[in-house]
């Protein structure tokens, strides 16, 4: 696997992102324009085959986005307890959880030192993993 590293660290499943959400948002496009064509007597069916795809549309969104939160509440626990270990002290409560997803890429060394500097400047996600020297590789984020 190619070195992790600010500059290729976010990941797209292809089948998943290009693929589906392209064939998802045809057929919605295809089922939109059957309603605008069909006949009287096939209305329903037209307007049913919209609204599945509609259906379609949140079920993508909301598979990544649950699985995503999911995925933040671990990373929270999993940095808290490393910062646990490393200073003694749980991560302080002004932390926002991007800044925590953030720092995961930090490594040990420069974690405690970043953490502080992400809570006294108010450092955002990208000043955060910019800021890291020392890349800590994630491959497992959904």
């Amino acid at each position: 696997m190619q070195e992790q590293n600010y500059k290729n660290h976010s990941r797209y499943v292809p089948l998943y992102h290009f693929l589906t959400s392209g064939l998802i948002l045809l057929g919605l496009g295809g089922s939109i324009v059957n309603l605008i064509k069909a006949d009287p007597h096939t209305h329903y069916s037209a307007a049913l085959l919209v609204i599945a795809f509609i259906i379609m549309i949140f079920l993508f969104w909301f598979a990544r986005a649950f699985a995503l939160r999911a995925q933040d509440r671990a990373i929270r626990a999993e940095e808290n307890f490393r910062h646990y270990i490393l200073t003694g002290n749980p991560l302080p409560k002004e932390i926002r959880m991007g800044q925590v997803i953030a720092l995961r890429f930090a490594s040990d060394e420069e974690f405690p030192e970043l953490t502080k500097r992400a809570v006294e400047e108010k450092l955002s996600q990208k000043e955060i993993k910019q800021a890291v020297k020392n890349w800590r590789t994630d491959y497992n984020r959904a």
